[in-house]
């Protein structure tokens, strides 16, 4: 009886530290400015990363010994981009809950729209790294098609439209 109570408190706790994460909300309860802590993320060496046709012609050059060294430092390459996106979602989510709670109806959208899909960019970039970490161990195994770069490309689309709205008479924000 006593373990299924230990049981029961580890996992809730291990979902409100999920939840916070995903969010992107600090324990030590620091805010920062969003936008400046934003990192760039170049998607398209990201993609050359994770391409399968990319993966399979180093499968057949390479010996055996050889692809998975070189596998190995291209998918810890992957995840620096994927953790750099996520970082990048949990200001973001920050920056669309900030703008949701504006008065004009728009801006109240687009933040909402910003902040939730900021929130599944995080998951999904967790969900990844775990897959990735996954593929570090096991070299020979394939390495799965991931939709971090897509997710992303669709925040920034928001972050770009919220832009728009919140301040129409400047010029297009820098891409983050």
């Amino acid at each position: 009886m006593i373990l299924a109570f230990f049981l029961v408190a580890v996992a809730v706790i291990a979902l409100v530290f999920l939840v916070r994460l995903a969010k992107g909300q600090s324990f030590t309860g620091r805010t920062l400015d969003a936008v400046s802590r934003i990192q760039p993320v170049d998607l398209e060496a990201f993609r050359n990363l994770m391409d399968p046709a990319e993966e399979d012609y180093l499968r057949e050059s390479l010996s055996r010994a050889e692809f998975r060294m070189i596998h190995r430092e291209r998918l810890r390459a992957a995840l620096e981009y994927i953790f750099c996106a996520a970082q990048n979602a949990a200001f973001l989510v920050r920056a669309g809950d900030a703008a949701r709670r504006s008065p004009e109806p728009s801006v109240a959208e687009a933040g909402e729209r910003l902040m939730n899909s900021a929130i599944s960019l995080r998951l999904l970039a967790l969900q990844a790294m775990a897959k990735l970490y996954w593929g570090i161990l096991f070299p020979s195994a394939r390495s799965s098609s991931i939709g971090v770069a897509d997710s992303y490309e669709r925040v920034t689309g928001l972050v770009f439209l919220l832009g728009r709205l919140q301040h129409p008479s400047r010029s297009a924000p820098a891409v983050p």
